[in-house]
């Protein structure tokens, strides 16, 4: 995925997971934010981890594999089955 707009515009990675529900995704490396995590146990220091947390999946972008452009998908039926393909190259997924 690619993203279209925010704070990481253009930077692009793997989808991790996908909330259908409301309409988020969480995209590796991409929306990271500094979480201060509290000691597990006692006599030990607490620190500070980077989280990813989703985002509107309308702010991201399927990547093409073949043509690595960021593209619109389409559906097209070939042989009775839908399959999936690129708008910019017409490559099917």
């Amino acid at each position: 995925m690619q993203v279209l707009a925010g704070k990481d515009r253009g930077k692009t990675g793997k989808v991790m997971r996908v909330d259908l529900a409301n309409g988020l995704v969480m995209v590796e490396k991409i929306n990271v934010f500094k979480k201060h995590q509290r000691p597990k146990k006692e006599g030990q220091k607490g620190e500070i981890v980077n989280v990813e947390r989703p985002f509107p999946a309308s702010r991201a972008m399927v990547v093409c594999s073949s043509c690595g452009k960021a593209a619109r998908s389409g559906i097209r039926m070939e042989k009775e089955q839908k399959v999936r393909y690129c708008k910019k190259c017409s490559v099917t997924w």
